[in-house]
């Protein structure tokens, strides 16, 4: 059922009892939120217009959907891609599955590789000139390069804006105070044709409205800081002593090695803060050193110092009063969240929703969940049933035609160049708003390993870490679970820095817990096909060291790059 439209879409000026911690005085925050609140609220008229529309859509999602794959057919018609699949034949999603088969980012390589070289009519419609290129790494060596047009721009923001606007609505404390976001540049490297490549968070953050310019309190050249300490650092200098109302982010574990980066260099950053400096561990380029001026903050400094002696280490409590963060929480992810609650007590945690270079795809509307409505509004989708993912030709469900309780895999058509193109997304729909999907992330597709028929998933082992640690007492976010063939086949739990003891221990509660999620597993264990899961220690970081070496050669970022829990290359003993 959809909601009652309520008659307030804006978030409320009355302010509740909001204790802050700026450079400014009081009184000068005061003036500049006076000063603002006509220019933001009618800023804001449009996005609640947005986001009416966007719960509205959801009424009539069957027909929305043939409109939008209507318009996308129309439009790109005579570009290459338009012109090999026939696009001038089409006339309904029924000859739009016959004409285009599902595929994967390699089916369309051909296509972006001309894109790549100026050839926009490759794969978008005349006049249709490409911003820059999204860029995520894939699952080759080879990253994978996503054209960002106008339109595909305009969806995401508008995306953003439904997110953004929902969340200040319930978090209304936050309303014209501080936004910290942990992002990469937009311009990572360049095309042939000198097109920027990188991250289409960086675009969206130098084409905002100038009132939400002003809220980031971190400069776009910060995350250009190749040095990932350093980045960290600087990215923390430039936010203690604001008044930072959220922390947004893909995953949070960039987050939680922001306020370790922190506890680290306590010295160091109350000392800056003290004198109004920023000194890094490390080589920075000096205009970000140099681009702002800090002011001295002694009191801020020995606030710091009196939260340091009382808890034992540097907190954000000490500096920051956040009304929510931002960032996942699905699938693997959860495994971050005690983590999260141990640096940030009770600050809410709102999901942002199955978001990627390719586009937005959902967009949660309340706190405590990884579910999302599905955004048909910028993408035509279709649901591959999860028992089909490796078929070569398999049935395709529209969106209104998902069931609640069923898991799927994402496809997606958009405004791209993105045709029927296979996510690998593994997702469950928990349930329906008016006729779309509301669904959450578990995993990625590739992310199952099978040794002798168990099929295990991701999803499963992180589920399975999760119950452990809840019967063990002790939060453990970084492990990977590698399935070894010997004469009896079993799986091996590495883990960073751990008693030998305690990691054995974890490796039954897993194994147990495994057993109640996947009865395949329980019947192989049962029967002695497989052995029981074994546990291996590994030094301190080399976990997090393989996993910054994996990044670097794959092009890719740490702020979106999600640990792999499960490895799906199985080890063959001799």
């Amino acid at each position: 059922m959809l909601p009652k439209t309520k008659s307030r879409i804006l978030p409320t000026w009355k302010w509740r009892n909001v204790k802050t911690v700026e450079t400014i005085t009081n009184n000068e925050m005061s003036i500049g939120r006076t000063l603002l609140k006509p220019v933001a609220y009618s800023a804001s008229l449009r996005v609640a217009r947005q986001v009416r529309a966007f719960m509205g859509a959801h009424r009539r999602t069957r027909r929305l959907q043939d409109k939008l794959l209507k318009e996308l057919v129309r439009r790109h018609a005579s570009t290459a891609f338009g012109r090999d699949h026939g696009f001038g034949r089409i006339r309904c999603y029924e000859d739009f599955a016959a004409a285009v088969p599902v595929g994967s980012y390699e089916t369309l390589r051909p296509y972006i590789r001309r894109v790549l070289a100026g050839e926009n009519t490759a794969l978008l419609p005349a006049g249709e000139p490409v911003l820059m290129f999204s860029m995520t790494s894939g699952t080759t060596a080879a990253p994978k390069y996503i054209p960002v047009t106008a339109r595909f721009l305009a969806d995401t923001r508008r995306g953003w804006n439904v997110f953004g606007l929902k969340a200040l609505r319930d978090h209304p404390e936050a309303w014209l105070r501080n936004i910290l976001q942990i992002s990469s540049p937009m311009r990572e490297t360049v095309s042939p044709t000198g097109m920027p490549c990188g991250a289409i968070s960086g675009l969206l953050a130098a084409t905002q409205k100038r009132i939400v310019k002003r809220m980031y309190v971190v400069p776009q050249r910060a995350y250009e800081i190749s040095d990932p300490d350093v980045k960290r650092y600087v990215i923390l200098r430039y936010g203690v002593g604001r008044d930072v109302a959220f922390i947004t982010t893909a995953n949070p574990s960039s987050t939680i090695r922001l306020i370790e980066t922190g506890q680290a260099h306590t010295e160091r950053l109350v000392r800056d803060v003290a004198d109004g400096t920023i000194t890094p561990p490390g080589d920075a380029p000096p205009e970000i050193t140099g681009s702002l001026q800090f002011r001295p903050n002694r009191r801020l400094a020995r606030q710091m110092e009196a939260g340091i002696r009382r808890d034992g280490r540097l907190m954000p409590k000490h500096f920051w009063n956040l009304a929510f963060l931002a960032n996942w929480t699905g699938g693997t992810l959860k495994l971050y969240l005690p983590r999260l609650r141990e640096l940030f007590g009770g600050v809410p945690v709102r999901d942002i929703g199955l978001l990627a270079s390719e586009g937005r795809f959902s967009i949660p509307l309340t706190d405590g969940s990884p579910a999302g409505v599905a955004e048909i509004t910028a993408n035509f989708l279709e649901f591959i049933p999860a028992d089909q993912a490796d078929s070569q030709k398999p049935d395709t469900l529209r969106a209104d035609e998902t069931e609640a309780g069923q898991e799927y895999m994402l496809v997606t058509t958009n405004w791209a160049g993105l045709w029927r193109y296979n996510m690998d997304d593994r997702v469950r729909v928990v349930d329906k708003l008016g006729g779309s999907p509301v669904f959450e992330f578990l995993s990625r597709g590739r992310n199952t390993t099978n040794i002798t028929g168990e099929k295990i998933t991701e999803y499963q082992v992180v589920e399975a870490m999760r119950l452990a640690c809840l019967r063990n007492g002790r939060p453990i976010d970084r492990f990977v679970l590698r399935g070894r063939f010997a004469q009896t086949p079993y799986y091996e739990l590495c883990l960073e820095d751990q008693d030998a003891c305690e990691a054995d221990s974890l490796a039954g509660f897993i194994d147990e817990a495994l057993g109640e999620l996947n009865m395949e597993y329980r019947s192989k264990r049962s029967s002695g096909r497989l052995g029981p899961i074994r546990a291996a220690v590994l030094p301190a970081e080399a976990l997090a060291r393989t996993e910054a070496e994996l990044i670097r050669k794959c092009h890719g970022r740490s702020e979106q790059y999600k640990h792999q829990y499960l490895a799906t290359d199985v080890v063959v003993e001799e």
